[in-house]
């Protein structure tokens, strides 16, 4: 009796230990705490932080659906569209995080666009991703590929008073809020002018600015030393009435990157905001010597008028609808017979 006792007492405890182990053998790990994403307001609305860091990052961007059109004599383009549509999609990456120099910023902004040719047999459709700006800035200095000052023209879309405004650089800017100055080193890119002097392609732009009250204004200069050309503008904008009133000139020594359109020109607009979501923007410009001479490149006379109106609307929250209507009269002294036409667009725009 004794050792039968003695092996049921050691089989119930094997059996025991047996169901212990296949217990702890099904039991499930605890799940691990999730990290949700935490809203970020030390740089305005949008941001938040990306998981594990200190980062924070703001996306947003638009889709743009646009038709241009032109008609008269300025629509004589070889056999082109007098219309076209185009379609456009934008995704910009704005990263901030603090630092003993204050904020580290880091953009880029992805654009893709879509254009049919519009010329049978001819070349390819216009399908193409870009990046539109790529830069790192820290403490008032801007490195990487970004639009400049010159980029800063009236709302209306109606005028004409920059050129190229997208270029590789170095700058530095320092803003107080209602006054700013800076200035940059850029690589030119030629493109658009006849005759390439060719050379390193470097172009000193410099800015100062502010406001005052109603009043803001902006006095910018760009010198393209191998073309030893430059150009000078000035903006002033002025609150008066129900709208506000902006007034532009600019001057340039030569064609170059910065400004190639005429030797000098002279623009205004006065936008009205009707209601709160109708802005109405009326616009005038005359530019003079717009001729360029092929054999030197240099401005060869001729001038322009230009006169037109454009309807800004929000049909809904972020999305918005834009159509531009201009008038173009152009008096050339180069043998070229003068032109004149319509020309404008219709656009849509979703915004997030």
């Amino acid at each position: 009796m004794n050792i039968k006792s003695l092996l049921l007492g050691s089989a119930a405890a094997l059996a025991v230990v047996s169901g212990a182990q296949a217990a702890d053998a099904i039991v499930a790990a605890e799940p691990e705490p999730v990290e949700y994403v935490r809203v970020c307001d030390a740089y305005g609305t949008g941001y938040f932080y990306i998981p594990g860091t200190e980062t924070c990052l703001k996306i947003e961007g638009y889709i743009r659906f646009q038709t241009d059109f032109t008609f008269g004599d300025l629509a004589d383009n070889g056999g082109g569209e007098d219309w076209s549509a185009r379609t456009r999609g934008q995704v910009a990456f704005t990263a901030k995080s603090d630092t003993e120099y204050g904020p580290l910023t880091g953009v880029i902004v992805y654009q893709a666009n879509f254009r049919p040719n519009g010329v049978a047999n001819s070349q390819a459709d216009q399908n193409d991703t870009v990046i539109d700006e790529a830069y790192i800035d820290i403490a008032g200095f801007r490195v990487g590929k970004f639009v400049n000052w010159w980029d800063a023209d009236f709302s209306g879309e109606t005028e004409v008073i920059n050129n190229n405004t997208n270029f590789n650089a170095i700058r530095y800017q320092y803003d107080s809020g209602d006054f700013y100055a800076g200035i940059a080193v850029e690589e030119l890119t030629r493109t658009g002018l006849g005759l390439d002097n060719g050379g390193n392609n470097v172009g000193i732009d410099a800015a100062v600015g502010g406001k005052f009250g109603a009043l803001s204004w902006e006095l910018l200069a760009g010198y393209d030393l191998d073309r030893a050309d430059g150009a000078v503008r000035g903006i002033i904008y002025a609150d008066i009435g129900p709208g506000t009133f902006g007034l532009a000139g600019v001057w340039a020594s030569g064609p170059s990157d910065y400004y190639d359109n005429g030797e000098w020109a002279i623009a205004a607009q006065y936008a009205v905001k009707a209601t709160d979501k109708f802005t109405i923007t009326p616009a005038v410009q005359y530019t003079n010597n717009i001729d360029i001479d092929p054999v030197d490149d240099d401005f060869d006379g001729g001038s322009e008028w230009r006169a037109g109106v454009t309807l800004d609307y929000e049909i809904v929250e972020n999305l918005t609808t834009k159509v531009t209507v201009n008038y173009i009269s152009q008096d050339h002294d180069n043998g070229v017979s003068d032109e004149d036409g319509v020309t404008g667009f219709f656009r849509l725009q979703r915004s997030f």
